[in-house]
């Protein structure tokens, strides 16, 4: 997505007078129930906790409190609460917002996209998962909006199916906020990932595979030849050149033969050209003369 993103800081920092530094025990700090992350690299945990042990947790995890509860929910720095935990340390700096979950949702999006921090696939679901709250319809519901929404803009909705302006506004504030991403290319880069098949999206969930490797074995319409080919892709780390490769000799492999596929349009050609009756018609007789002498010479030459 568009790499000029709005930093968290300028939600944790708009307003001194709701947010509050200081320590915390790490016992009182929880991950949210429902991270944005589906797979966190150990490699980049590892990096933090080896600054952690030198430094300390410098950087403070953005945390809210949860309802009813004296526990903290973190917003954004789950990797250096994950570090923490690691280094068994008592207490992390933090800073205490209270967040509604769209708030808090919005946040560790804006947070993760400045850091490059989510896939792919993590980047879609956090967008639709933001919509999904603020227009307070499903998540299912969500694609489908945006698509008619695109199509009002491009002059191809019906007049029954008029999107109002007060979900407009609310649509383009939200995309613009997570570093304006525009609507057109999200929906014609992003959303089609939701429908890679599933053995495609769980490699993307669980971090094995980059979007573009995946996106080329989807390519694959045999399910057991495309679950064989993601296992071979990750087990032996191949480039995206080679899978193309690959899926390009496969595609090759299983085309029909072309002799028995020749055939096929022979015959449906005779047929057709039989029910038209083309040698009726003035003005393609010459033509039809002319092809048949071709076709005549051809078996002659055969037949010899």
């Amino acid at each position: 997505m568009v790499k000029n993103r709005r930093m968290v800081e300028d939600f944790i920092f708009r307003d001194d007078t709701t947010q509050t530094k200081t320590s915390m025990s790490l016992s009182l700090i929880v991950l949210p129930k429902a991270e944005l992350r589906y797979y966190i690299d150990p490699v980049e945990v590892d990096k933090i906790v080896a600054s952690a042990r030198r430094n300390g947790i410098i950087e403070p995890l953005l945390v809210r409190p949860l309802p009813d509860s004296d526990k903290h929910e973190v917003v954004a720095g789950a990797k250096r609460y994950r570090a923490a935990h690691i280094l068994e340390l008592v207490e992390v700096p933090v800073v205490i917002r209270s967040l509604c979950d769209e708030d808090a949702l919005e946040i560790a999006l804006i947070e993760n996209f400045a850091r490059s921090g989510l896939t792919d696939l993590e980047e879609t679901d956090g967008v639709l998962r933001l919509l999904s709250a603020k227009l307070k319809i499903s998540l299912q519901e969500v694609p489908v909006l945006l698509h008619h929404l695109q199509n009002q803009q491009r002059g191809r909705n019906s007049a029954n199916n008029v999107i109002g302006n007060d979900v407009i506004e609310l649509v383009q504030s939200c995309l613009t906020s997570l570093g304006n991403i525009k609507l057109d290319s999200f929906i014609s880069n992003r959303l089609p990932l939701l429908n890679l098949p599933n053995e495609v999206l769980e490699v993307l969930r669980q971090g094995k595979l980059e979007t573009s490797k995946a996106k080329a074995i989807a390519r694959l319409k045999d399910e057991e030849l495309r679950k064989q080919m993601l296992e071979d892709a990750i087990a032996y780390d191949l480039s995206l050149s080679e899978i193309k490769r690959k899926v390009q000799e496969i595609e090759q492999q299983s085309q029909p033969d072309s002799t028995s596929s020749l055939k096929d349009r022979v015959d449906d050609t005779w047929r057709r050209f039989k029910k038209s009756k083309l040698w009726d018609n003035p003005k393609k007789q010459s033509k039809v003369e002319k092809l048949l002498s071709q076709i005549e010479a051809l078996i002659n030459e055969e037949e010899i």
